[in-house]
């Protein structure tokens, strides 16, 4: 994983050519990541073009070792940031019942939920 981003300079926003140096990747690169990683959000002010702030970078910078370094998927990548970004939660008990009980709770969750759609289909 990047560990090191005190490399990046200390500024509100970037221009994506600052940000391709930066990085070591060309424009195009950074432009097709944006279509692949909804996370990546430039910033488009008044003159269209593309502002990233300094989270965009450490992002960029996350992806980038994702796929070249471990040799990540694009579709690995964006699974890996999504675990990385929203932690699975614990489950507080491992038995059976507690699961089954689970279960139970979520079919007849379910199940109120298909009553009331076909009540105002």
């Amino acid at each position: 994983m990047v560990n090191d981003i005190s490399f990046i300079p200390d500024k509100e926003y970037f221009r994506i050519g600052e940000v391709a140096q930066l990085i070591g990747v060309e424009t195009y690169v950074l432009r097709y990541w944006e279509t692949e990683f909804n996370s990546i959000k430039p910033v488009r002010p008044f003159s269209n073009q593309r502002l990233y702030r300094r989270k965009d970078v450490e992002l960029i910078l996350l992806i980038k070792d994702l796929l070249y370094q471990q040799k990540y998927t694009i579709e690995g990548a964006r699974e890996k940031i999504k675990s990385l970004s929203h932690p699975a939660q614990p489950v507080e008990s491992n038995s059976d019942k507690d699961k089954l009980k689970f279960i139970d709770e979520i079919r007849d969750d379910l199940n109120d939920l298909k009553q009331f759609l076909k009540k105002i289909v």
